[in-house]
């Protein structure tokens, strides 16, 4: 493979599309399948993260969807956002924030939802990308491009969390382990050549409370769950 190539590659956002396809196969095979009960085999279910052993279901929610609307929404926030937050951190660095941003909200889903609540959608993840971009205002406060970007985005998660105090159909233990996430992933993975704008012991410090919340809230679930049965 040639300079040019390798150029051409680093510049697409290939992780984005991947994602996309996975959720649009995955989302297509639940329609014209509902034998397959993709829905139920993959969301967040407690119960049978718990008594089933079903670990994947920390993981799995992320690239399903209940219904169309709710499908179509995640898909192009996924597709103009994930562009974004791939071109300004890097594949290997948005790869991290999608997949992990995504484990944390199901991760405190399990651990706060009322039993037997069933969660899915890339919601998880996609709030991770919105706390790693707004923590950028963070490191780059004399950047006024990225400051009135950062304060679009600030809105745009304050209105869907609002809204979500309204409505019980969304997830919003899943939205708020999302966006912390990503906040602290941005912080502990730091933007490609701007090392020394991130502290170490920043780093450090984000990477420590991003592991405790992840286990506490597992280690939580799993109690709430044998205490119920």
């Amino acid at each position: 493979m040639n300079n040019l190539s390798l150029n051409r590659l680093k510049r697409t956002p290939f992780l984005t599309y991947t994602f996309l396809t996975i959720q649009v196969v995955v989302y297509l095979l639940a329609f014209l399948f509902p034998g397959l009960y993709l829905e139920f085999r993959g969301a967040m279910f407690g119960p049978l993260v718990v008594q089933g052993h079903e670990y994947w279901r920390f993981i799995t929610p992320i690239f399903i969807h209940y219904g169309l609307m709710h499908f179509a929404v995640n898909s192009v926030v996924l597709y103009f956002m994930g562009q974004q937050i791939e071109a300004i951190y890097g594949h290997t660095r948005f790869l991290i924030i999608y997949l992990i941003s995504g484990l944390a909200g199901n991760a405190m889903s399990f651990a706060f939802n009322q039993a037997g609540v069933q969660s899915a959608g890339s919601s998880t993840s996609l709030f991770g990308l919105f706390g790693a971009f707004v923590i950028l205002g963070v490191h780059f406060k004399g950047h006024p491009a990225i400051q009135g970007m950062v304060r679009q985005f600030t809105l745009f998660i304050g209105m869907s969390l609002l809204f979500g105090v309204f409505d019980r159909s969304i997830d919003m233990w899943g939205h708020i382990g999302g966006l912390v996430g990503g906040l602290l992933l941005g912080n502990v993975l730091g933007l490609p050549n701007n090392g020394k704008r991130y502290s170490i012991h920043l780093r450090v410090i984000s990477g420590m409370i991003l592991a405790f919340l992840v286990i506490f809230c597992i280690v939580y679930g799993f109690k709430k769950y044998e205490i119920l049965v």
